[in-house]
């Protein structure tokens, strides 16, 4: 029988994020410490908003592009969190999770061939969605000294003239690491220069620990060759309601409005309308997870550098990502032997790209509780290593 997988399907790598937990689910007294997903329950009055959906028997199909209602309060949000505008009726469109926007962005904008610039350690999606889309990924390893910004001369380097998309993970998953505003002029201005476009998934925005989070498209220039990706798992705890957006020039929304017509139809429709209550009322929830991850973020902190271990601060998402290169063992290595020896699992760093070696991304969406047991079985797991090396 003749072969009836797709080659190019069949050599894209599984997530190196999941491995861990199919083990860890099924262990006695384990920890995990690696998904991204937050401890809160989504708040109460967004989920009465989609249980009055219900009652109210709003099963129906939205428009494509989402409802109307719903588009106009993203809008509203931007304005109010960036000062950008954008249109609801042609430049936003509501997607299944941040990830579809990802998925029919890159769809929808490239050629065969054409290159995709992606910053690594980065979001474990963009490369097998650029690869699907007909495009070549072209990675940026960025570097620990750099607190894993991109600099503008990363950028440049990168470039050629087969290159149309930046991809710009900031907030970043899983180092934490953000882009401050003097780093994101930099880097516009080669954009603008070699005229490329953005898509900026920006789904961490309102989990930023070092002033307001600054998005790309409210600098001079870039709002007309950015896509704008966020949605609602992160910020409002709605990650199982699979809820996004995304925002951007009319032609290429009409062309991922197109491709999400013929795939997906339209985003669930009670999500949507728990969603538009969580614009409308939702700060005050957001502010206190955000309190409550800064709170652990500190603390994780704090104890590596109690167990001496090198991590350098991050200010956004709710990721650290502590060096291990001291141990001498790889990301992998270290992950399986501390699953293994003190039942924690963690992510290794090669999950997001070859330059996470020597790394390991650690979630702070846990209660304080179990962080400290996690990080009493780290410090006596470490304890061991640096005594097997003496």
């Amino acid at each position: 029988m003749r072969n009836p997988l797709a080659e190019h399907v069949v050599e894209i790598k599984p997530s190196g994020i999941r491995k861990f937990f199919d083990i860890v689910s099924e262990m006695k007294d384990a920890i995990s410490l690696g998904v991204g997903e937050p401890d809160f329950d989504t708040p109460w009055h967004i989920r009465d908003e989609g249980i009055y959906s219900l009652e109210k028997g709003r099963t129906f199909y939205t428009s494509n592009s989402g409802l109307k209602e719903l588009r106009m309060e993203i809008c509203n949000y931007i304005k109010r969190r960036i000062g950008v505008s954008y249109h609801f009726n042609d430049e936003v469109i509501i997607t299944v999770g941040g990830s579809e926007g990802i998925d029919i962005a890159l769809r929808a904008m490239l050629n065969p061939g054409e290159e995709v610039l992606i910053p690594q350690p980065s979001y474990v999606s963009y490369e097998p969605c650029t690869i699907l889309a007909g495009g070549k990924p072209v990675i940026i390893n960025l570097k620990a000294e750099n607190e894993f910004r991109l600099t503008a001369q990363e950028l440049r380097d990168a470039i050629t003239d087969k290159t149309k998309i930046l991809i710009l993970p900031f907030p970043n998953n899983p180092t934490g690491a953000i882009m401050e505003k003097a780093d994101l002029e930099a880097i516009a201005e080669v954009i603008r220069e070699k005229d490329i476009f953005v898509i900026s998934d920006e789904i961490y925005s309102e989990l930023s620990y070092k002033g307001d989070h600054v998005s790309i498209v409210s600098l001079p220039g870039m709002q007309e060759r950015t896509i704008l990706i966020n949605g609602f798992s992160k910020a409002y705890a709605m990650t199982g309601w699979r809820l996004g957006y995304a925002c951007g020039p009319k032609e290429i929304i009409g062309q991922m409005t197109k491709i999400h017509q013929f795939a997906i139809m339209c985003a669930p429709t009670t999500s949507q309308y728990a969603a538009v209550e969580a614009l409308r009322n939702g700060d005050d929830d957001v502010e206190m997870m955000r309190d409550a991850y800064n709170q652990r973020r500190r603390f994780l902190m704090n104890a590596f550098q109690e167990m001496g271990l090198e991590c350098f601060e991050p200010f956004g998402a709710f990721y650290v990502f502590p060096c291990i290169k001291e141990f001498g063992l790889t990301s992998e290595e270290f992950a399986t032997r501390f699953l293994n020896e003190e039942k924690v699992a963690v992510v290794p760093g090669t999950a997001f790209g070859d330059c996470g070696e020597g790394f390991l991304r650690i979630s702070y969406a846990y209660s304080i509780e179990n962080l400290k047991v996690a990080l009493e079985r780290l410090n006596r797991f470490i304890e061991r290593l640096r005594a097997e090396k003496k």
